[in-house]
């Protein structure tokens, strides 16, 4: 079959190599530059981790919601100004974080995605010639005190439940590891089957080069609906014109919803608008990725300098960015290594971009309501960079009609109804 892809993020990539690994012919869409700055791809925090399993909704975080309406310097933000449009959004995420069983749901079916994600990724770069880009180094927590990592026990309980093993590190282990931690960090738990990118914008234009390598057509284009010969899809419409086709797979991160009304399906998808700062110099940073549990920001080494990442607010996907919140990451990482007290002097690269994100937490991979031959695979929130491998390969799965490698009930397009 000749199948488009609409969008060249990292699940759009490794869509269309698994798609030309199943022997169909494929045309890819995006508007922009394939790893470019424009995508959720390029900007997350570089981490491939099994342990993103913990939703961002849980319970009790319906009493926070008028803090994050007040205080501008919190990890999540909700701009006052856009509250009553995402409400029905709030509403949902709120729900789904409300109980034990809903989010221990919520993490086994994430768990699905992730769990051989660091895997999947090491085969992935190896079989495009660049192994380099991704390192198997593990995923540091570092707390205060142990008293600080007891009090996120839900957290940890649900990663347990998903089979995560992590290895205890007191204060000598931990600066032993990260020497230029600060001495306010006393306790880490080391997540030794974590994996980080060290450059995700190179690693996604690799992908996207390797598919047309393989015989992909790449197409510059904004996709903006689908044409139909009765009830089967004849083409995708586009601002260059129509591109014939069999099937579609929408991989459009938060730009993707339109388009899935257009297929039938109403999906409640928002920005998550995440934002990072790279200092692009050398400085006395970790030796290997750090979160912080007071900033809940990662810290990564990557071949630009070291990427802070986090800082999630909710607005429209239109509204300018607030560089505030780049100041606040760089404010933090000060505190966190002695070696950037002095920071001012230093380059710094600044980034904002959408994660597309359901209010449950969980992408949208399934078959289109109206448009049989449409599938989606979108919405991956915080998960997309990590899950891009799998999620290829199940939307693949679909597209040929094979049965899927995991199961996709958690993840439909119709539970939203």
């Amino acid at each position: 079959m000749h199948v488009t892809v609409i969008g060249a993020g990292i699940v759009g990539a490794c869509t269309a190599l698994e798609l030309l690994r199943d022997g169909h012919e494929v045309t890819i869409i995006e508007a922009g530059e394939p790893g470019g700055r424009q995508a959720a791809s390029y900007g997350h925090g570089c981490w491939i981790s099994p342990a993103s399993v913990v939703p961002m909704s849980m319970p009790g975080l319906w009493k926070q919601v008028p803090g994050y309406l007040l205080n501008p310097h919190g990890p999540l933000v909700i701009r006052w100004q856009h509250s009553v449009r995402l409400l029905p959004w709030l509403v949902r995420f709120l729900l789904a974080g409300s109980s034990l069983p809903r989010v221990e749901r919520t993490a086994k079916a994430l768990s699905s995605l992730l769990k051989d994600s660091p895997e999947r990724h090491m085969a992935l770069a190896e079989s495009i010639g660049q192994p380099e880009l991704i390192k198997r180094e593990g995923l540091l927590y570092a707390y205060p005190e142990r008293a600080d990592f007891e009090r996120e026990k839900l957290a940890w309980h649900l990663r347990r439940l998903t089979g995560l093993v992590w290895r205890e590190l007191d204060e000598k282990s931990l600066r032993a590891r990260e020497p230029a931690l600060s001495d306010h960090y006393r306790f880490g738990v080391l997540a030794e089957a974590g994996a980080h990118c060290i450059d995700p914008g190179r690693y996604v234009s690799a992908l996207v080069q390797e598919a047309v390598t393989r015989g992909a057509r790449l197409i510059k284009a904004r996709a903006l609906g689908f044409a139909m010969s009765g009830d089967r899809l004849i083409a995708v419409r586009t601002d260059q014109g129509e591109i014939a086709c069999d099937r579609a797979v929408i991989t459009a991160g938060v730009w993707s919803k339109v388009l899935a009304r257009m297929a039938g399906d109403r999906i409640p998808l928002e920005s998550e608008r995440g934002y990072h700062g790279v200092i692009g110099a050398e400085v006395s940073g970790p030796a290997h990725p750090v979160m912080p549990s007071d900033g809940k920001m990662a810290n990564t080494p990557t071949a630009q300098g070291l990427r802070l990442s986090g800082q999630v607010e909710l607005a429209s996907v239109e509204t300018p960015p607030n560089w505030k919140r780049v100041d606040i990451l760089l404010d933090h990482a000060a505190k966190t290594y002695s070696g950037l007290a002095n920071r001012q002097d230093m380059p710094v690269d600044r980034w904002m971009g959408h994660r597309p994100s359901t209010p449950d937490g969980k992408p949208v991979i399934g078959t289109a309501s109206s448009l049989r031959d449409v599938i989606h695979a979108f919405g991956h929130g915080h998960v997309g960079f990590a899950s891009g491998p799998i999620t290829g390969r199940l939307a693949a799965d679909l597209v040929s009609g094979k049965p899927p490698e995991r199961d996709l009930s958690p993840f439909s397009p119709q539970r939203f109804r």
